[in-house]
């Protein structure tokens, strides 16, 4: 009787690669650097989110800037290391890192909104398409004040980027699948958009 997930022999290293990759994207850094920094529990500030923005709201600049290059670094070093056992693996690691930080075992799946970490996959899987989403939300988040609308933008347009820079169909899938869920993560944020109650970018303590 042939086996329901195909040959073990074949399936076995991409489901290691899926764990591995999600086991790295599930790090926890905005919630484990603000306890060490002595601001308590990340998920009692402000949105209680444990992303990079948040993690501003303490107001300790660098701690935030620290979240982002872990977060994003934890994305990258997922899909650099699957490279190594070829795209297939890299595409894999790409969106079970991606999960990780988004849904968290150790946090009762209740993780960030990825938009760090998103960005650190993109760079190590499709370099043109993480400049030019960093460069979107950057220039975005500069003129808006709106992480989030920034992050919503460059999302939607990240796939559109993956099509024309890069013009591989498997890779175009990928990220369109991160943007996905992206804005899937920012559902709230969207409401507060529209209603005009959203937060904007502050640079130090309210």
């Amino acid at each position: 009787m042939p086996h329901p997930m195909g040959d073990f022999t074949y399936t076995w290293p991409f489901l290691a690669g899926a764990v591995v990759a999600y086991l790295l994207g599930s790090i926890p850094f905005g919630l484990l650097l603000t306890k060490l920094g002595g601001y308590g529990d990340i998920r009692h500030i402000g949105s209680g989110n444990i992303g990079a923005t948040n993690v501003l709201r303490t107001g300790n600049k660098g701690l935030a800037a620290l979240t982002v290059l872990l977060d994003a670094g934890k994305g990258a070093l997922a899909v650099a290391l699957a490279e190594q056992l070829g795209p297939d693996m890299a595409a894999i690691a790409a969106v079970f890192a991606f999960l990780g930080h988004l849904f968290p075992i150790w946090l009762g799946f209740k993780g960030g909104k990825g938009v760090a970490t998103s960005g650190g996959i993109l760079l190590a899987y499709a370099w043109p398409v993480g400049l030019a989403a960093m460069a979107t939300w950057l220039a975005l988040a500069v003129l808006t004040r709106y992480s989030s609308l920034a992050a919503l933008i460059a999302a939607v347009l990240s796939p559109l980027y993956a099509w024309f820079l890069i013009r591989d169909p498997q890779t175009t899938e990928v990220v369109a699948l991160l943007a996905v869920l992206v804005v899937l993560r920012h559902h709230a944020n969207i409401r507060r958009l529209l209603k005009g109650e959203e937060s904007k970018i502050r640079l130090g303590k309210s």
